[in-house]
């Protein structure tokens, strides 16, 4: 058995000093492990995938900017019959936000969405009374890291209008009401190990921010959830991702209802520097995988 580990070409790029290079952690796990692995970048035409037993997905965070190379890779990955964790058919199904209408589909509440395809514009003045809102969230589908994310107000957006067209125009978005309780209280994320719940933190943006991440000035915060809260997400995970490795599920609570904004199968940052368990368990699901 070999492994490559697959990464992206600026490795480490996303990283800042307030959190931890889980890819260094994978490294050291797979190596305490005794697996012959490699980390590979997956978009260098020059590695030999022939060479490796299984591609296990970690940090190909440059997916979004690179997307239609990105799906080839996938398809030539499949081509060549290579098992891959997480699983491809997953990995595309997830690499687009669209996903988030099948998972309202089967029952469960996500922060209201319309999706507006590239070669249309969206009524934004419809929109805002469609979701009876004074401040929208638009981001594209296919994105990572916040990219091209703003928010806008019904009052002034029109300041804006054509640098907001343009985007639009661009690429295919998504236009959701802005939730105040991300921006006051913060966004939840819950980390699945095969299946299993593992940790969990609250992501909380800084003053005057609406973006959590930790590269706008976010802060991370370990938590304990419920045991509501864990019977809720476990369903998500049981339903939509219950054969993946690993799985993080982002949302917001209000008033007692979790609304999903993401679940991340693809390459999710997984907070381990935030609990001694979590780096164990992600170890022992690891473990498990490759029967080792």
């Amino acid at each position: 058995m070999k492994i490559a580990v697959i990464t992206y070409e600026a490795r480490g790029s996303y990283a800042t000093t307030d959190v931890a290079d889980e890819d260094l952690i994978l490294e050291q796990i797979l190596a305490e492990l005794g697996l012959d692995f490699t980390f590979e970048v997956w978009s260098d035409d020059g590695v030999d995938w022939t060479a490796y037993s299984h591609l296990l997905m970690k940090s190909p965070w440059d997916y979004f900017d690179r997307y239609p190379e990105f799906l080839a890779w996938c398809q030539k990955i499949k081509s060549l019959g290579i098992p891959v964790i997480n699983d491809l058919d997953t990995v595309i199904r997830n690499s687009d936000k669209r996903y988030l209408q099948e998972i309202e589909d089967r029952g469960f509440s996500i922060v209201p969405t319309i999706f507006n395809s590239k070669n249309q514009i969206a009524d934004i003045e419809a929109c805002f009374g469609v979701f009876g809102t004074e401040q929208m969230v638009i981001k594209p589908t296919v994105s990572g890291g916040a990219k091209n994310t703003m928010k806008i107000e019904k009052g002034n957006w029109q300041a804006d209008r054509e640098e907001i067209e343009k985007l639009l125009a661009s690429e295919d978005f998504m236009l959701q009401p802005f939730v105040r309780e991300v921006a006051e209280v913060g966004e939840f994320s819950y980390l699945f190990f095969n299946g299993k719940f593992s940790h969990a933190v609250l992501k909380s943006a800084k003053s005057g921010e609406f973006r959590v991440q930790h590269f706008f000035g976010g802060q991370i915060h370990p938590i304990d959830p419920t045991l509501i809260e864990l019977v809720y997400i476990q369903k998500i995970i049981d339903e939509l991702a219950a054969d993946t490795l690993y799985a993080r599920v982002d949302g917001v609570w209000i008033k007692g209802v979790f609304y999903l904004m993401e679940l991340e199968l693809i390459e999710p940052y997984l907070f381990l520097f935030t609990s001694k368990e979590g780096r164990e368990n992600y170890k022992n699901a690891i473990k498990e995988r490759f029967r080792v």
